[in-house]
């Protein structure tokens, strides 16, 4: 059996690898989108926070429309092209009970990954999103498998 390295991303990170690895990460109403190009064997994660930036201070990944504009390009540079890559959404859970609708940040972020994801006509094959509960999610860039643990 191979035992695979694994790296832990953090809220804001993204990290795309050609060598197989094990990308793990831990969300509430965050999301992660899983990119895998089967044709390279080439996998990419992010994990973002809230769903707009809104053009006042730095462009970072914590806002999904700039973490996944990232990552494409980062799995570009590895020679991935949109219509080989496929994607896996994680995350999005209501974490709060009384939250109102218009705050239901894990709501909007799913419909962030959904809307820009269809944009860009890269395919998602597989979600878990919603809900009440955190997950733990282990993203193989081998062969572009997710295990997910529900917290």
């Amino acid at each position: 059996m191979n035992i695979l390295d694994t790296k832990y991303i953090y809220s804001s990170g993204i990290i795309v690898s050609n060598i197989p690895i094990i990308l793990n990460t831990v969300l509430g109403s965050c999301i992660s989108v899983c990119l895998w190009d089967e044709k390279r064997k080439t996998g990419g994660m992010n994990h973002y926070m809230l769903p707009l930036w809104n053009g006042n201070g730095l462009a970072s990944p914590k806002y999904g429309n700039i973490a996944i504009e990232q990552l494409l390009k980062k799995m570009h540079l590895h020679n991935c092209t949109n219509n080989t890559i496929v994607a896996k959404i994680f995350g999005g859970a209501r974490m709060l009970h009384n939250q109102s609708q218009f705050f239901d940040i894990g709501k909007r972020n799913i419909e962030l990954a959904h809307e820009l994801l269809e944009h860009e006509k890269i395919r998602i094959i597989a979600q878990s999103t919603g809900g009440k509960k955190g997950r733990k999610i282990f993203f193989n860039t081998q062969n572009g498998e997710v295990l997910q643990k529900l917290l």
